[in-house]
């Protein structure tokens, strides 16, 4: 088990090293560009840029002697003699506060501390059992430094690729899985887990002939309180389809409009100004009764929305 641990810390090293050479490069292409520069600045301007040049040769300088560093950390971490020397190099790098690099330490250091029989527990765990797709992508968000960054919008990219796999919005028990992932403790795991749950339903809803299926995704993430979905039930809202229900055993075509009514009650409730405009687009609907949903919902809120209803209670951003 400390095998693996320190792979992927080693490779959460390299991919520190990786991010630095990026900005050596980009460094490089900003040299060849003031490089260009000088064929056409008249001559009291060359000097400057001949410093400029030379400044940045330095830091670049600079940059190749990091890399090297942690290009060298990444290998010493496979090539400690004893555990003794093992745990102070993790320490050393714990003590560099390296946020790109601390989950994958901490995790080495807890499997290197963990006793003897929670390993052993660990390795029979492991070892017969086949990690799901769910269950590795959510491994993935606890210690890729990408997905642990603020950005959300990394993570919602990799929630739509993991979406997008064949099969994967009608596997039934992946998408169980997922939901219960959002009651995780790590909230970047949990934000994962929530932005993917959400792309499922919006497949589903948006994609699947069969509009019970459909009703139930658009009826979940009418219950989501985080803001991802604001979009998809703008989207649900403005995409009429037609489709099929099956009634006392006979199955007979139909259309989504109840699953779009509950998408702009919802938006309503959201009272952003997105939601104000995809409502109010609705003035000129196919179907009537959202039609006067949509001008009820702007007699009674004219202003401007600026967000949640009380009524509707917390809707907070990370839940």
């Amino acid at each position: 088990m400390i095998g693996l641990g320190l792979r992927q810390l080693q490779d959460a090293i390299n991919r520190k090293a990786d991010f630095i050479q990026k900005e050596f490069i980009s460094l490089s292409e900003r040299i060849d560009e003031l490089g260009s520069l000088l064929l056409e600045v008249e001559d009291e301007d060359r000097q400057r840029f001949r410093e400029d040049q030379k400044a940045l040769r330095e830091e670049q300088k600079g940059l190749a002697e990091e890399i090297n560093i942690w290009r060298a950390r990444a290998r010493s971490v496979t090539a400690q003699p004893g555990q003794e020397s093992l745990r102070n190099l993790l320490n050393d790098l714990l003590e560099l506060e390296e946020e790109m690099i601390r989950p994958a330490i901490e995790h080495a250091i807890y499997l290197l501390d963990a006793p003897e029989d929670e390993l052993a527990a660990m390795d029979t765990r492991l070892e017969p059992v086949q990690l799901s797709s769910v269950q590795r992508l959510l491994e993935r968000a606890r210690i890729e430094y990408d997905l642990r960054g603020s950005d959300t919008s990394v993570r919602l990219r990799e929630a739509i690729a993991f979406v997008n796999r064949p099969g994967m919005a009608q596997d039934d028990e992946a998408l169980a899985e997922i939901e219960a992932a959002v009651e995780d403790s790590d909230p970047l795991v949990r934000e994962l887990a929530i932005l993917t749950t959400a792309q499922l339903h919006r497949f589903r809803a948006l994609r699947v002939a069969d509009l019970d299926i459909v009703h139930a995704s658009v009826q979940y993430l009418s219950r989501m309180t985080h803001p991802s979905v604001i979009p998809i039930l703008v989207e649900i809202l403005e995409n009429p389809q037609t489709g099929f229900v099956i009634e006392e055993g006979e199955t007979r075509e139909s259309d989504n409009d109840r699953s779009r009514m509950v998408a702009l009650l919802r938006l309503v409730e959201w009272h952003t100004a997105d939601a104000k405009v995809a409502v109010r687009g609705r003035q000129f609907d196919r179907d009537e009764h959202i039609v006067k949903a949509s001008d009820r919902a702007r007699e009674l809120f004219p202003g401007p929305w600026s967000g949640p209803l009380k009524s509707t209670g917390s809707l907070e951003k990370g839940s």
